[in-house]
């Protein structure tokens, strides 16, 4: 896959990439690679498959302590979201428990996710806080990030989303928005535990002004801007992802299509998370050509959280996007890889060009489109990051 605007994944039949110092050396036939002089010496690892950029999930909530199954069986007996945040679940149940849970235990559970995500064919995830909304507990969730990356070949991009929802201490978003500013923001940028901020920008959680407001300040701490955004209503997310210029608009299901100009202007990544429409049996799923056809870079990611997207298995992702967002499996395919680079401010992954890090993973497919065609399962064999096999068949390295 070469980083281009049409969409062309640059198919080679019976290819070969050679890799050296953790990055891609060269690509091509395997007969013309294995006949380089230069090359003759090299180790040879046959994998035979599809070969693809490694994914990037530049979306996920992946430090969490319990699953929310009493969600899932109020959902399944007919309770909306908001109900059951009503009745005491939702992201403020994972809060509770969060709370309760030991470092040690949250980074036992986050080790046990990112051989997952490896073994689906991921290179690179975000990961947020926002199930701690207090100092001490997105701090702890943070640190876990922080002591986890050196034991893992997944990359970890930590993301800081305090704004997440209002817990019980504070009787109002505005006094909790303060105290994420005054006491939580200069903490996270004196440890540097974070890249970005990210904003639940929702009605009954924060409203527009208060995510920009908020998001401004937080780049004056150093981070850069994400936003959940008009993921229930058109509730005017995307105008403040617009106005601060935010790296990524996540969720992005209702976008009044009038603002699609000023997003191309904005450089905003709109990155969409079909897993979660899927398992909250929603009929809606955004259609994404709208989007394409203004130049607008999409992004696909996983979701993945306790309550409304458990799934750490980005090619289901890429086959949910092709069966119901009208997107087709090449731009899907840019989705998971050079746009989610793009989303986390990546450069030189997500490609098999020349120089670019050699995150590699091989599918057992024939075709490339069979990726999205063959749903349900996981079809990775190998993956590759910067240039050695962390993952193989029945045998997580």
């Amino acid at each position: 896959m070469r980083p281009c605007s049409n969409f062309d994944v640059g198919v080679i039949s019976n290819g070969a990439i050679a890799v050296k110092d953790g990055k891609v050396l060269a690509f091509g036939k395997e007969k013309d690679l294995f006949s380089n002089p230069s090359l003759k010496k090299a180790e040879k690892i046959k994998l035979g498959g599809v070969a693809l950029p490694s994914f990037v999930d530049s979306h996920t909530h992946a430090v969490f302590a319990k699953a929310r199954l009493e969600d899932f069986s109020l959902r399944s007996s007919g309770f909306s979201y908001k109900e059951i945040k009503e009745r005491g679940g939702g992201i403020i149940s994972s809060v509770k428990s969060l709370r309760s849970a030991s470092k040690e235990e949250l980074e036992k559970k986050l080790l046990f996710w990112c051989e997952k995500f490896i073994e689906n064919g991921t290179g690179t995830i975000e990961v947020k806080s926002g199930y701690g909304l207090d100092l001490e507990n997105e701090i702890k969730i943070l640190e876990v990030i922080k002591s986890v990356k050196p034991k893992v070949s997944l990359e970890l991009i930590p993301t800081f989303l305090g704004a997440h929802s209002i817990p019980a201490e504070f009787s109002d978003s505005d006094s909790y928005l303060k105290y994420l500013v005054d006491k939580v923001l200069p903490e996270i940028k004196k440890r540097k535990l974070a890249r970005f901020a990210d904003i639940f920008c929702e009605d009954g959680y924060f409203t527009v002004e208060q995510s920009k407001h908020y998001l401004k300040a937080a780049m004056k701490f150093g981070l850069k801007p994400k936003i959940h955004a008009e993921q229930m209503k058109n509730y005017g997310g995307a105008r403040a992802a617009i106005s601060v210029k935010a790296i990524s608009a996540d969720h992005m299901d209702y976008v009044d299509l009038k603002d699609l100009s000023a997003i191309k202007k904005s450089a905003t990544v709109v990155t969409f998370l079909p897993a979660s429409n899927y398992f909250l049996g929603l009929s809606h799923f955004p259609d994404a050509r709208p989007f394409i056809e203004k130049g607008i870079p999409v992004a696909l990611a996983s979701d993945f959280n306790p309550g409304t997207s458990p799934c750490f298995n980005m090619q289901f992702v890429i086959s949910c996007a092709v069966t119901h967002m009208k997107m087709s499996i090449e731009q899907a395919l840019f989705a998971v890889t050079l746009n989610g680079a793009k989303a986390l401010g990546l450069k030189k992954i997500a490609c098999l060009e020349k120089g670019y890090q050699a995150d590699i993973s091989v599918f057992e497919l024939e075709d490339y489109r069979e990726l999205a065609y063959y749903f349900g399962s996981n079809m990775n064999i190998a993956t590759i990051k910067k240039g050695s096999v962390i993952y193989e068949k029945g045998n997580t390295i």
